[in-house]
């Protein structure tokens, strides 16, 4: 009897395959447009399921809260947040960003408290500005325009050259890849039993099948490449 395959089966969301939620911090999001000033980095955390090191500030009233950690940022920095200098780490509306800034963690509306350009390394580049737009190129080299209204950090997201570091062991590896719910190896199905996949067994390792698949496949068969969509066939030509 065949088993559903592995994509399948961690597709459904089972507890097995679920980054587990109680060890993350929450939602990292920027602090309300209300607080201004000068707040004071107390420390810098790791973030389980999260590649950019997490910067815990306190404002001047005593309140904490986390930001995005940006590169060159350390324990005892002082980061201006919705008005003052520009400085890394520091959180303000892109109007007050001068041209040619690196800056990350994005919003894409005004106040939704950053979206874009937050993975460790990372950073997008203030073009231009144009009367209530912004012109950012992001890492991809698109370029994109948002409300000046929208704020970001100055400077790059910190754990840049993460993806250099060796693993060493195939464990350390487990446990990263559990907190980011993803699977730590990937096997060929050519290389699996039949029971596994349905390209698995034979004399050696082939597909043995069509490798393209339908869309409407059922799931456990739904594996491969998809097969190209129906084209409309205008009438009176072939």
């Amino acid at each position: 009897m065949g088993k559903r395959i592995i994509s399948r089966r961690r597709g459904a969301g089972s507890g097995t395959y679920r980054s587990p939620s109680h060890r993350h911090h929450g939602p990292m999001v920027h602090p309300p447009a209300t607080m201004s000033g000068q707040v004071k980095v107390v420390d810098i955390v790791h973030a389980p399921g999260r590649s950019a090191p997490v910067a815990e500030v306190q404002a001047e009233d005593g309140r904490r809260f986390r930001l995005l950690a940006t590169a060159g940022l350390s324990t005892g920095s002082m980061v201006a947040i919705n008005a003052g200098a520009v400085d890394r780490g520091s959180l303000l509306p892109l109007s007050e960003i001068p041209d040619g800034t690196l800056v990350s963690n994005l919003e894409v509306k005004p106040l939704d408290g950053g979206r874009l350009v937050r993975a460790a390394g990372t950073s997008a580049l203030v073009v231009a500005h144009s009367g209530r737009e912004v012109t950012i190129q992001l890492p991809s080299g698109q370029f994109k325009d948002l409300l000046a209204a929208c704020r970001a950090q100055v400077g790059t997201i910190g754990g840049g050259g993460r993806g250099e570091r060796p693993y060493i062991k195939a464990g350390k590896k487990v446990h990263t890849t559990q907190s980011l719910a993803r699977a730590p190896f990937k096997v060929r199905g050519v290389a699996m039993n039949p029971v596994n996949h349905p390209f698995g067994g034979g004399a050696h390792q082939h597909v043995g099948r069509p490798s393209t698949v339908s869309a409407g496949a059922w799931p456990g068969a739904k594996v491969g490449r998809f097969s190209p969509k129906r084209g409309k066939h205008k009438k009176g030509k072939r």
